[in-house]
């Protein structure tokens, strides 16, 4: 039995294929056509997974689609008659998931009447949920996924149990954590999609100041269910024009029109414009938007547990990125296991749509545990050969040796230990956003001013963004204050006191990392990596940030050895080869 699972005309458009099921590709397409946060229908991503699971579209039983049009649809109908142009933009998009099936077969110059899969539309939310559950290791598990907008819901949550989920509620437009997090980012001057993540990172270097604001511009359900919460309208304006979106478009990245009000600025002072400087105020703003959102999402979450008596808990959606967020769990409610999707945001509803319909629709039992993240494309040895030989790196004075891998790790490591800058490229390209070991930029983390030189030297990022460490899972309880797993780089811990001048690169200001847990199972040559160099240093972990420059995380051999070239990397690991720069 095979399940395509697509995203499609949405931010994060993405695939996924599902055999018997067992996950065997998942991928972005802005991996593929090399715009960030790519929408459009992700027709290379669909061609990827095909070829990986050796199937042609013929072989396909199920396609999933994490679109619902009949979801909500009073709900829908009433906005439609307040806000008709929105209305018309959303009824734009929507026919274009009617002809999925058309798209396909054009996509992969087929007949259409050739395509035998049963097509399902799943609610956006539940997609979701079940991206979470369904690849947990959990038997049982509350869930809860928050994001921005989807099928008219911002908010969902249930329970899971062997191979179903149930719903308890859901939270509808227009009130929704994920676009107050975006709107509040974009007063301070972070209008871009995806800017989110930033201000969390800006937030560590302030102050919550603005406490009184930021409960009156979130606020507790006045109408008294268990798990609600609302948004202080007159400070947004989605709920009068609609949020003005662009997800139809392959080639552009997605955008958003403004959403805070006037009242906002009138309450918290003048919009910072893009360009602006940070000032001590905007620090205090980000710390309060952020502490008001863990309020809520933790709040929920504690209500959440004890409702449903469980343990452990799945999320998803955007706001489930928030690894501040997420690194309080443990100790703000009573869940003992946490466990966030590698791709929690759209591009997994790929994975969670296919899922949906084979446990939730079909009936089957579950048989699989998504342990890594290394789902999408892997070159060969040959493959990497020819993309040296072709590029302009012999021209560059460098020096190139193919070695065996404990000599590779070695030398790698050493490498790092004398303070170079390594790109480290090896197997499958990850699934999400975080680079997790395979498509990575690595540094020594012992070196207070390794931020800076990366910032100058390759990433050319905002000076207040963090790095995150790799560490070997067998050590986090001794360098971080918290122990539980942490493979996909989704929570952030603090580092014990006495560890944090042993590591100060990737240690935030406010003294936590956003940490990536690596087990010798999931990812045994990063984990010789790691531990090579803890032999040199008696530090196990590396300081890991993603092999990008300003563009979606490289995927090709050819996109590294490019981004190498035209960074100041000291050195690249390509699968077997070290190339280095001759001094």
């Amino acid at each position: 039995m095979n399940i395509l699972g697509i995203n499609a005309y949405h931010g994060n458009a993405s695939a996924a294929v599902v055999c018997d099921g067992t996950l065997v590709a998942a991928v972005e397409e802005e991996r593929f056509n090399r715009v960030k946060y790519a929408a459009g229908f992700p027709a290379r991503a669909i061609a990827y997974c095909l070829t990986e699971a050796g199937l042609g579209l013929e072989n396909i039983d199920h396609v999933a689609v994490p679109r619902n049009p009949y979801a909500r649809l009073g709900t829908k109908l009433f906005y439609a008659l307040r806000m008709p142009s929105f209305a018309r933009n959303r009824l734009k998009v929507l026919a274009k998931f009617t002809g999925i099936r058309e798209a396909l077969a054009q996509a992969f110059h087929a007949d259409p009447a050739k395509i035998f899969a049963q097509f399902h539309r799943i609610e956006h939310h539940q997609a979701h949920l079940a991206s979470a559950f369904f690849v947990s290791p959990f038997e049982s598990a509350a869930l809860l996924s928050a994001d921005g907008l989807g099928d008219f819901a911002s908010t969902m949550w249930g329970t899971g149990r062997g191979g179903r989920m149930e719903v308890d509620a859901a939270i509808a437009f227009p009130h929704s954590l994920g676009l107050y997090y975006t709107a509040v980012s974009q007063y301070l001057g972070f209008p871009r999609f995806g800017d989110e993540y930033k201000v969390m990172g800006l937030a560590a270097y302030g102050q919550a100041t603005q406490m009184e604001a930021f409960r009156d511009i979130v606020r507790f359900d006045a109408n008294g269910r268990e798990n609600g919460f609302q948004l202080g309208l007159d400070y947004f304006v989605h709920h009068l024009s609609g949020p003005e979106m662009s997800w139809a478009e392959a080639d552009k990245t997605p955008t958003l029109g403004k959403l805070f009000s006037q009242k906002m600025a009138e309450r918290l002072g003048p919009a910072r414009g893009p360009e602006e400087s940070l000032e001590s105020r905007h620090r205090d703003l980000a710390a309060s938007l952020q502490a008001r959102l863990e309020e809520v999402y933790l709040g929920m979450l504690g209500k959440l547990a004890k409702r449903s008596g469980l343990k452990s808990v799945c999320l998803a959606g955007g706001v489930a990125f928030n690894c501040v967020a997420n690194g309080k769990i443990f100790d703000c409610t009573p869940f003992e296991n946490v466990y966030v999707h590698p791709a929690a945001g759209d591009a997994g509803l790929a994975v969670g749509a296919a899922y949906y319909v084979w446990h939730q629709i079909l009936g089957k039992p579950r048989s699989f545990v998504m342990d890594h993240a290394y789902w999408g494309p892997g070159y060969s040895a040959q493959e990497i050969r020819s993309a040296i030989g072709a590029s302009n790196v012999r021209r560059q004075a460098c020096g190139i040796m193919e070695l065996t891998e404990e000599e590779l790790t070695r030398r790698a490591a050493q490498m790092i230990a004398d303070g170079k800058i390594l790109g480290w490229f090896q197997g499958r390209a990850e699934w999400g956003p975080r680079a997790l070991g395979n498509r990575s930029i690595v540094a020594d983390p012992r070196r207070a001013d390794m931020k800076d030189i990366l910032n100058h030297r390759i990433k050319h990022r905002e000076i207040f963004r963090p790095f995150a460490p790799s560490i070997l899972a067998e050590a986090t309880g001794e360098w971080f204050e918290k122990s539980h797993p942490s493979p996909f780089m989704t929570l952030a811990y603090a580092v014990r006191p006495e560890k944090r001048a042993q590591i100060p690169a990737p240690t935030h200001v406010d003294g936590t990392g956003r940490l990536q847990t690596v087990t010798r199972e999931a990812n045994p040559r990063y984990w010789r990596l790691i531990k090579a160099f803890q032999d040199l240093t008696g530090v196990p972990a590396v300081l890991n940030t993603s092999f990008n420059d300003n563009e979606p995380i490289v995927c090709r051999p050819e996109e590294a050895l490019d981004c190498f070239l035209r960074t100041r990397m000291d050195a690249l690991v390509l699968g077997d080869f070290l190339i280095s720069r001759i001094a």
